[in-house]
């Protein structure tokens, strides 16, 4: 009989593989490594796409102007240096000298300056608020980026690591159009691996950056990102050796303890810090039935955050009260509107409502979507299925790939409810009011507001909080946002989630950083007298 783990027992078997680890002193270089990518990323460019297999994978190849060492605190990359002038309006980089892009052109200051008139500011999902407040962006020479607010944007340094603002090469882009730019899919940075080859449904690889500016990294000679849809088989990759790393809690949560065990495993929770995960529920307020409030209210109270967590997700999470996580303790406010599960109150409200269930017991019908990214999702969308049924709500759970998942939910608004998570990273402004800025609504622009919220009064303390020079201030803003999100509750927060790396135990140096789930792997090496040799499948060139 399958005996149910705990993330207590899994960190603790975790451990003693980690205690019985051997370091070695100097990091061998050489070896292929075979990653697991899943699902297969839609683009390869963060810059356009914040997906997670995206931003996995892209962080190889693209640098940014900072790196996040395991404290939070900033490291240089491409930038060697940085000032905030004494009014926090002017944000001054000083460049790498002699970085290149895998073309061999130089990297310059016109490079950062034209990604983020025409990238961070109009595109990415999240930068179009943090940059929002830029008025202009002087390059007094090729090393000399300036940058211009009118207002202070504290949160800035908090997302300019390769994810949060990933500089795309001008000679490649300008006049071009961007989002069907043909190196989207091919893309060219300044990072350790070069792009190879992308064959579609099977593996990307990327092979050495010969001419990296952190001289002598990356130590891996390539590394192959393969492709594999079903959760057994990533786990039987992982355990046979045919892979030897994958993120993202990639096998099915209840293999993760018989893993940890195994001698040649071992379970990796650090370098997810910075993304602060939650999982949510969009409500689509477009549709008539769901403007009214005692109906997302009822939704909420319909459905058992502490089963869900036990039963779906195996106790790797904890119940979410708000889109703002609990670590973030800074920002967190634990005095919001609580909806604790009480199926009658749901019941009640839905009467109130003028939703009275049928002949047949049924009230409403209605479309969830869950994203589409391995079993736990779907085993999300069918826990729903079941609470809301109780209460009088009949459910079908659709299935499909990513690009018709995210076209149908932030382009063609064709659905009633939407299972997805967000990184809410280290500062609300960076991945929190995505979903709630109603600027954002139908545009199209994946992992935004899927629910169609539109508050002025949310908004407002957005933009506040967005210029306001004052950290204390700020923090009082998003107390306040929370309150007014969790009273009109356009979404319905499900889950804290805890995501952990499998890993080969020979695999040395994976964590750098707070980031390092969206950070590049030239650290990491196999253990010289335990080398892992190159999957026979993957192409060799």
């Amino acid at each position: 009989m399958f005996k149910r783990i705990t993330p207590r027992a899994l960190l603790a078997a975790a451990a003693i593989v980690l205690a019985g680890a051997v370091q070695a002193a100097t990091p061998t270089p050489g070896g292929t490594l075979t990653a697991i990518l899943q699902p297969e990323p839609v683009i390869l460019t963060s810059a356009l796409n914040t997906a997670a297999p995206t931003g996995f994978f892209s962080a190889n190849v693209f640098d940014g102007l900072v790196e996040y060492d395991n404290d939070f605190k900033l490291r240089p990359a491409l930038a060697e240096r940085w000032e905030i002038s004494k009014d926090s309006k002017t944000l001054t980089f000083h460049l790498r000298h002699g970085v290149k892009w895998h073309d061999g052109k130089p990297f310059t200051s016109a490079d950062v300056k034209w990604t983020l008139e025409n990238v961070w500011k109009k595109i990415h999902p999240r930068n179009q608020i943090l940059f929002g407040k830029v008025t202009s962006t002087d390059t007094p020479d090729d090393y000399t980026v300036v940058i211009h607010f009118s207002e202070p944007s504290l949160a800035v340094l908090s997302s300019l690591n390769s994810n949060g603002a990933q500089v795309l090469p001008k000679h490649f882009y300008e006049g071009t159009d961007i989002l069907n730019n043909p190196y989207n899919n091919k893309p060219v940075g300044t990072g350790p691996f070069v792009f190879k080859e992308w064959s579609r449904g099977n593996y990307i690889t990327l092979e050495r950056n010969p001419d990296y500016w952190d001289k002598g990294k990356p130590y891996l000679d390539r590394i192959v990102f393969k492709i594999v849809p079903d959760a057994g088989a990533r786990a039987a990759a992982l355990e046979k050796g045919e892979a030897q790393y994958a993120p993202f809690s990639p096998v099915p949560l209840k293999d993760a303890e018989r893993l940890a065990r195994l001698p040649q495993l071992k379970l990796e929770t650090r370098g997810y810090d910075w993304i602060s995960p939650w999982l949510f529920v969009d409500v689509n307020l477009d549709k008539p039935y769901f403007k009214d409030v005692r109906v997302r209210q009822a939704l909420a109270y319909a459905i058992d955050r502490n089963a869900f967590n036990k039963v779906v997700w195996y106790g790797f999470g904890k119940p979410a009260a708000s889109p703002v996580v609990s670590t973030l303790k800074q920002f967190y406010a634990a005095d919001v509107p609580q909806y604790a599960y009480d199926p009658k109150k749901a019941e009640a409200l839905l009467d109130e409502a003028g939703l009275k269930r049928g002949a047949d017991g049924t009230r409403l019908r209605i479309n969830l979507d869950y994203l589409p990214y391995g079993d736990d999702f779907k085993r999300s969308g069918e826990f729903i299925r079941g609470a809301l049924k109780r209460v009088g709500i009949e459910v079908n759970v659709r299935a499909q790939d990513t690009p018709t998942y995210t076209k149908r939910v932030y382009g063609d608004r064709d659905f009633d409810l939407s299972v997805v998570w967000f990184a809410g990273f280290a500062d609300p402004l960076v991945g929190v009011t995505r979903a709630y800025w109603s600027d954002s609504v139908g545009k199209n622009i994946p992992w935004t507001n899927g629910s169609g919220y539109r508050s002025a009064e949310a908004d407002k303390l957005i933009e506040q909080a967005q210029g306001s020079p004052s950290q204390a201030e700020r923090v009082a803003l998003f107390k306040k946002f929370q309150q007014r999100v969790q009273t009109d509750l356009p979404s319905l927060p499900l889950l804290e989630m805890h995501f952990f790396t499998v890993q080969a135990s020979s695999l040395k140096d994976t964590v750098a950083g707070v980031d390092q789930i969206y950070s590049s792997l030239k650290n990491a090496w196999f253990d010289s007298g335990a080398k892992v040799a190159a999957n026979p499948a993957a192409p060799q060139r």
